[in-house]
């Protein structure tokens, strides 16, 4: 039987934390040959995760401070832990790891490190050296690592690009079924007609990489031209260059608070009540790992507009309407065609809705165990 030891010093909250409290709440464990599984992490991080016969939960005091005490304890204590507890393999799904331990599997769940183009939009800024810095530690434990989990081919590509690594997989992410509802009956909407008001929806926290200002201004050109636009954010600021771009965006175009809905506070439990009020989508990110956002998007049933850059038609497919995200006339174009398509917005809410079934929380917990357990394997037959 095999034990397996889980670092989460790096997961403490967003996608990272969802991810781990999925893949384990669904687990067989008995499938792969594993009888228990060791997890060290902070308070926050362990309260998340479902008990479990199987599941150890250990709670780190160092793992509850900053950063530096974070890494302090991954690189000169983690080793002592798991080697102490006879694990057979180590799982560190946050992507940086700077012990010694042998064999392990990590996961490349940030893709901006390796992203020159999106770097350069936070140039002389502190993040911006934060992104080398961390393009460096993730490309040294990647090459080190006996196998990485990818999300998305497109980024499994993009990281090859600058590390050698000998064992990789895809791995997509699952689905909270709360997102699931049948596609919307689509409307047929008319110019001038102030009673049929379009509902556009773009849920994710305001970045650089992320484009808001191009969709208000879009919307707000459309708008000009007689299509009447309704446009609701969701997300926090997570970048204050960002924001204030996104807060000029609001001045410049819509200064009577005419058509811009900001909800910057909204619950995970509540944001699929949001897609059920709207009609359209818009996701104009310019790089993602993988979009957890844009696969409940297609979940909901919603016609969906998206960037064609970055993995998104990866996960999408042929069911999108797509744009560039960094040239408002694309996306203007794209968004007024597809008010204007009843029929194409048919065809594609049904067919990214039928995609989204594709991707399930026991599917990736399957996969990714079976990854480690195989790897796990590999490393010792040689």
């Amino acid at each position: 039987m095999i034990k397996v030891g889980i670092d989460l010093s790096n997961i403490r909250s967003g996608g990272g934390l969802t991810h781990i409290k999925e893949i384990l709440k669904v687990l067989d464990p008995a499938k792969f040959n594993v009888d228990t599984i060791i997890v060290w992490g902070g308070k926050k991080t362990l309260d998340e995760l479902d008990n479990q016969n199987w599941l150890i939960k250990i709670e780190e005091s160092l793992l509850n401070k900053s950063i530096l005490f974070r890494v302090f304890w991954q690189k000169y204590i983690l080793t002592k832990r798991v080697t102490k507890e006879n694990c057979h393999i180590l799982f560190v799904p946050g992507g940086s790891y700077s012990g010694n331990f042998k064999p392990f599997v990590t996961m490349s769940q940030n893709l901006l490190p390796f992203e020159p183009a999106e770097i350069n939009r936070y140039k002389f800024s502190i993040f911006y050296f934060k992104l080398h810095f961390l393009k460096f530690v993730q490309r040294n434990t990647f090459k080190k690592a006996n196998g990485v989990i990818f999300l998305t081919e497109f980024a499994r590509k993009r990281v090859l690009d600058f590390v050698e690594i000998q064992n990789s997989t895809i791995v997509h992410h699952g689905i909270n079924p709360v997102f699931f509802k049948a596609p919307k009956k689509q409307k047929k909407f008319t110019k001038y007609d102030s009673n049929s008001v379009i509902r556009l929806l773009y849920v994710s926290f305001i970045g650089e990489y992320k484009h808001q200002w191009n969709v208000i201004e879009a919307v707000r050109n459309l708008r000009e031209k007689g299509y009447s636009i309704e446009l609701t954010f969701i997300g926090a600021p997570s970048e204050k260059k960002a924001f204030k771009k996104f807060q000029k965006a609001i001045q410049l175009f819509d200064s009577k608070q005419e058509f811009v809905n900001y909800y910057p506070n909204v619950s995970y439990s509540e944001i699929h009540s949001f897609y059920e009020k709207a009609d359209l989508f818009v996701f104009a990110s310019s790089c993602e790992t993988f979009g957890q956002i844009l696969t409940e998007a297609m979940a909901s049933g919603l016609p969906i507009l998206c960037s064609q850059l970055s993995a998104m038609p990866e996960l999408l497919g042929r069911f999108g309407k797509y744009f560039d995200p960094i040239n408002v006339n694309s996306l203007e174009v794209s968004l007024m065609e597809f008010i204007d398509s009843f029929e194409e917005r048919t065809t594609f809410s049904e067919g990214a809705y039928e995609e989204a079934k594709k991707f399930n929380w026991r599917k990736a917990s399957d996969m990714t165990f079976s990854f480690i357990t195989h790897t796990y394997k590999e490393f010792y037959l040689k």
